[in-house]
């Protein structure tokens, strides 16, 4: 799902639909047209899309034979995906290098907390079963919050009952399914001191990923570019020794290569 522009910076989305649906010569004739429009592209994809879509992005790649497509596929609940894309065209109109832009990716979304108020948890599989197994306990009818990012939680909604959230200030967005209950607005928006809450549609693979419709989903994230700019510009950036590329992490984002191991040299004597 692409979320309107943040401001009137935020750069343009390029949604792939049915990309493993279509023709594959109308994916890769796609795909290259946007590598001769930009000169990179970084997609951005659910976990919760079919493996179908993940192999054609990589034989996409593949066909190509190009270190200019970087495939991110973090493990964040569709609405919290899609508040990372926008970061990440947000961040597209600044001044940042490809390898720098795409590698900002992995560093946002320790600053995304997701999660959402669930009808039932009996096929819910994105957080430990300990807390599944304890769910089990609570009569039927409940509702339950759930966080999957950064760190599970799971409660059964109450007064005054809230979940561990962000220790920095946050907007938050909600995008309500077939559910009702006020609880994200009237008790978690409060405890967590979001600074707004603004409601989205509710992204198409959101029940496959919650295990139910009966759900309104959630996300707090950071708003503001030049908070998102400052981030990504503190981390030390390097080179990467494959392609050349300017990046942040650990690993390249377009060529995966990571850095070389030297060995320790053995003492002499």
């Amino acid at each position: 799902m692409a979320l309107p522009p943040q401001d009137e910076r935020t750069v343009p989305a390029v949604v792939l639909r049915d990309l493993d649906q279509r023709p594959l010569d109308q994916a890769l004739s796609e795909m290259q047209t946007l590598i001769d429009q930009h000169g990179h592209v970084v997609v951005v994809s659910s976990q919760a899309v079919s493996e179908g879509v993940d192999r054609r992005l990589h034989t996409i790649r593949s066909i190509l034979e190009t270190d200019r497509i970087a495939l991110f596929r973090p493990n964040l609940p569709p609405l919290g995906l899609a508040v990372l894309a926008r970061q990440l065209r947000q961040l597209a109109s600044c001044d940042l290098s490809p390898g720098v832009l795409a590698s900002a990716g992995r560093l946002l979304t320790h600053y995304i907390h997701a999660g959402a108020v669930l009808g039932s948890v009996t096929r819910l599989d994105r957080v430990p079963v300990g807390l599944k197994s304890h769910a089990k306990s609570w009569v039927p009818g409940s509702q339950f919050a759930v966080i999957a990012h950064p760190e599970p939680q799971l409660i059964r909604v109450g007064p005054g009952v809230a979940l561990a959230g962000p220790e920095f200030g946050t907007w938050m967005l909600v995008a309500k399914g077939q559910l009702q209950s006020d609880w994200i607005g009237t008790t978690l928006a409060p405890a967590w001191n979001a600074m707004g809450l603004r409601e989205a549609t509710l992204p198409a693979e959101s029940a496959s990923w919650w295990g139910t419709n009966k759900l309104i989903e959630f996300c707090t994230y950071l708003p503001d570019l030049s908070v998102l700019y400052q981030l990504v510009t503190s981390v030390r950036q390097s080179v990467c020794h494959w392609c050349g590329i300017d990046v942040i992490g650990d690993r390249c984002v377009f060529c995966s290569a990571t850095p070389p191991v030297h060995e320790n040299q053995t003492p002499s004597g």
